[in-house]
């Protein structure tokens, strides 16, 4: 399907978001695929003549096109704070530091769950912030994507374990005694922390997170 979205239509604005463009990008060409990842491509031109929207579509068709991630640029002072701030730009070379222990708050700046879990978060980061195996960042998921990793609830809180490849998804209690145990453990969970685990269909009906 080829859709034309009028941008002289202020309730067409949150579309543009939802690409990661503004009005001044316009006029531009997206293509996105209706999938669980809904991936987006961006041509690598703006030809848009016929034949240029042609080989556009071809190329994401036969494979040959790469999603187009946004990425907002990399603070200057991204690593000035002990909550890290990272972006689809700087994520990889942080979050998959092998070297380090690295727990990432994935949040939406308008997400009422995610402001009340940002003051614990700044306590979690001044709990670790003199040990230099240990990272505490944020990441704002609205504005930055990751490939291979999706996110579709905010907060979502994730441990990137050093020495290893391994991701895993923190689904206990939000506090900082729970958070600080967690990662002092190096993302390992005991059967009592299980117990205590958020339940996703509870945590719903509590309104304890925001759905995407």
């Amino acid at each position: 399907m080829f859709l034309y979205i009028d941008i002289d239509d202020d309730d067409n604005i949150s579309i543009l978001e939802f690409f990661g463009m503004k009005v001044t990008d316009c006029p531009a060409l997206r293509f996105v695929i209706l999938n669980d990842d809904m991936p987006k491509f961006k041509p690598g031109s703006t030809d848009l003549t016929v034949a240029g929207i042609q080989q556009f579509v071809q190329s994401v068709l036969d494979g040959s096109a790469k999603p187009h991630l946004m990425s907002d640029p990399v603070p200057e002072d991204w690593n000035a704070k002990p909550v890290k701030v990272l972006v689809g730009e700087n994520f990889d070379s942080v979050a998959k530091d092998r070297t380090k222990n690295v727990i990432v708050e994935f949040y939406a700046p308008w997400c009422g769950h995610c402001k009340k879990l940002s003051p614990i978060w700044d306590e979690l980061g001044d709990k670790f912030n003199d040990l230099p195996d240990v990272v505490v960042a944020k990441m704002d998921s609205t504005s930055n994507e990751l490939e291979g990793l999706k996110i579709s609830s905010f907060p979502t809180i994730m441990f990137f374990p050093k020495d290893s490849d391994e991701v895993i998804t923190y689904k206990g209690e939000r506090t900082l005694e729970a958070l600080v145990k967690f990662v002092e453990s190096g993302g390992q969970i005991s059967e009592e922390d299980r117990k205590d685990e958020v339940n996703p269909q509870e945590e719903a009906e509590t309104d304890g997170h925001t759905e995407l």
